[in-house]
């Protein structure tokens, strides 16, 4: 299948200088896997991304946290894709749960976030995830499907592309998803994508878990089959996220 396992660090609206400089110090010093084994993308705050992509490490690349649905203009507080490019910043989340229910974004609004950010040349880490009542009620597969189909609708190609599922219900509350229902959704995903991409879309695209992944639990998760990486968050502050990223050697 040869999916490269991928990390990423969401480091969320958290850091001032000397913190950045303090996990970029503990990253740079950091015994890692090498970059045939895992991707390893980290994502600061906007006010930190040039700080952060001239200090880190040149292996592991820097992400926004979210940008703007088309060109930069009279969107006061916006951040564009093109700005990201010309900082040099080669990735960007899209769609994660908390710019879903904390600014309303709906699933096509993602959608056409996700394809402009592709069409101006970023990689995307796209979300989706169901919400404890959601899942409470069988519809956890419906509700992911909708936001992939979202997404699907707009994008001609996934190559640039990573799926991160983030159940809402695990996403800081300490739970977690066990491996064998992050290993359920994720095939469901990977079958969904078969069936409305295409079997090489579904083969490659990586999908990816986030929801309080820690030290202690990423190596289990990082066994199933269809779990190609993890999008971490408060653990991704932390020195424990080298551990994390350590987790990709499980696949070898």
């Amino acid at each position: 299948m040869g999916r490269k396992f991928f990390v990423g660090g969401n480091w969320k609206c958290n850091g001032t200088s000397d913190e950045v400089n303090k996990i970029v110090s503990t990253l740079n010093a950091g015994e890692l896997p090498s970059g045939d084994v895992v991707e390893v993308v980290v994502s600061p705050p906007f006010v930190f991304l040039p700080l952060v992509k001239s200090s880190l490490r040149p292996e592991i690349h820097v992400a926004a946290q979210n940008c703007w649905v088309k060109k930069g203009g009279a969107f006061t507080g916006e951040v564009s894709a093109e700005m990201l490019v010309n900082l040099g910043i080669p990735w960007v989340i899209i769609g994660h749960s908390e710019r879903r229910n904390l600014f309303n974004e709906s699933n096509e609004f993602v959608g056409d976030k996700v394809a402009y950010a592709l069409s101006q040349g970023l990689k995307v880490i796209a979300c989706v995830g169901e919400t404890l009542e959601q899942r409470e009620s069988g519809s956890t597969m419906t509700v992911v499907a909708a936001q992939t189909k979202a997404i699907a609708d707009k994008i001609s190609t996934w190559n640039d592309v990573v799926l991160a599922y983030e159940p809402v219900w695990a996403i800081g509350t300490g739970k977690v998803a066990s491996p064998a229902q992050a290993q359920e959704v994720h095939t469901e995903l990977r079958k969904w994508l078969q069936t409305n991409i295409g079997p090489e879309v579904a083969s490659t695209t990586r999908i990816i878990y986030g929801g309080s992944v820690t030290g202690a639990s990423c190596k289990e998760l990082a066994a199933q089959p269809d779990v190609d990486g993890f999008l971490v968050g408060g653990a991704s502050l932390k020195p424990e996220f080298i551990d994390i990223i350590k987790a990709a050697q499980v696949k070898k």
